[in-house]
């Protein structure tokens, strides 16, 4: 075994990464149905038609393969072109507004509009603008403003999370996965716009979160009421559910970790980012310490209870995804050997467990035996995160990936 293919900062580790990133976009050039809105993927890259076609995905779709583009694939433009008239066409709600959560099978909406899913079209739409896509920044424009209307709480400096298709009843529950994602974003928004106020909104979101994980040992409290207090006890009887499992989820720790160190490099370009820095630190030690082999095996698991004891054992894919990219993150800020050793174990166990060599992509869902499951996300319909693990390692931690691979802003 050549331990440099997984070390960061050698030859080794950039051409594993490179070739990593062209295998997983052709992997998923498939995607587009007839509209151009996102087929779940299976196993092979293949459409699996009978399942919903999801407003977030095919924004993703847009976001990888805009970059795509920008790496030198071909048709790369044309595919993130599909998305984007997706967007424009099926996907959005021409008589109330906004976008809808997605497709079934036969072409019929999904019910209801999510904050998470409007995020999503702004990060989309910020890629395809920068890779000259027609549309893409007319779609920014009204991404933003619909989510400026029903999402942003400008009092709260946060997002609600869901209204109904109408947009008449807004929901009380109140939730941090859509808010990071609206972070991230918030900041490709205000990096491809050159407007400021998105920035200020991350980091108002940004705050406010930080404030909760100290308060609760830096595990991330991800459910809230109506007035945001925490519910620390939602979903107990459904435990994995793929977007809102009970208790703290390591990998949104490191997730946020990143996002975190972003904005704060971003936004404070002086010492005023060292505090939100050691925060960031603070999530990811919290998030390994719990997470990764933590019941004997390598990998993340899902979620913990609030005393770090792991309640979903099953690695997903993403939860491995977010944390190369915040060791990477965190060894070019801080120069600290551990994160770059941390990094190299990571790399070690996408290759030998994670990565498919045989059909390609990642396995999205391993059991706490590193076998492949699929109870909650069979297939393989996302290149999103394991993308962005290629890249971010690689580029100037300040700045939303889509443009700093635009602009060749590599470490």
């Amino acid at each position: 075994m050549n331990a440099k293919k997984y070390e960061i900062d050698t030859a080794e580790n950039r051409t594993f990464l490179k070739e990593i990133s062209m295998e997983l976009l052709e992997f998923g050039r498939k995607f587009p149905a007839p509209g151009g809105s996102a087929y779940y993927l299976k196993e092979d890259g293949t459409p699996w038609k009978e399942k919903n076609r999801e407003v977030y995905e095919t924004c993703r779709m847009a976001h990888v393969y805009a970059i795509g583009e920008f790496l030198g694939f071909k048709g790369g433009k044309e595919l993130a072109e599909a998305a984007i008239r997706a967007l424009w066409g099926e996907m959005r709600d021409k008589e109330n507004g906004g976008w809808y959560a997605g497709l079934d099978a036969e072409n019929a909406p999904l019910s209801g509009k999510l904050c998470y899913a409007h995020a999503f079209v702004i990060l989309g739409a910020s890629s395809a603008v920068l890779a000259g896509v027609d549309g893409a920044k007319e779609l920014l424009g009204e991404a933003i403003k619909t989510y400026d209307r029903y999402f942003w709480n400008e009092a709260e400096g946060l997002s609600c999370d869901t209204w109904n298709t109408e947009f008449t009843v807004q929901d009380d529950y109140r939730g941090l996965n859509a808010n990071m994602h609206t972070v991230e974003a918030f900041l490709a928004a205000a990096d491809v716009l050159e407007d400021e106020t998105y920035r200020v909104r991350a980091g108002r979101i940004i705050k406010n979160v930080v404030s909760w994980a100290e308060k609760n040992s830096w595990r991330i409290p991800e459910h809230y009421t109506k007035e945001w207090v925490p519910d620390l006890d939602c979903n107990r009887e459904r435990p994995d559910d793929p977007f809102k499992p009970y208790g703290a989820t390591p990998g949104h720790g490191l997730e946020w970790s990143r996002l975190i160190t972003q904005w704060a490099l971003s936004a404070h370009k002086d010492r005023a980012a060292a505090p939100y820095v050691e925060a960031a630190k603070n999530l990811y030690h919290r998030a390994v310490s719990d997470g990764w082999n933590a019941d004997g095996a390598p990998g993340v698991v899902y979620t913990t209870d609030w005393d770090g004891k792991p309640v979903v054992h099953d690695r997903m894919h993403w939860t491995l995804a977010e944390a190369i990219n915040t060791a990477a993150v965190l060894y070019r800020v801080t120069g600290e050997a551990q994160y770059a050793a941390d990094y190299a174990e990571f790399m070690k166990y996408l290759d030998e467990t994670v990565l498919d060599h045989e059909n390609g992509s990642w396995f999205h869902q391993l059991d706490r035996n590193n076998q492949v499951a699929g109870t909650v996300w069979p297939g393989k319909p996302d290149l999103y995160h394991a993308l962005q693990a290629c890249l971010i390692p690689y580029y100037a931690p300040e700045v939303s990936i889509a443009l700093a691979v635009k602009r060749k802003q590599e470490v």
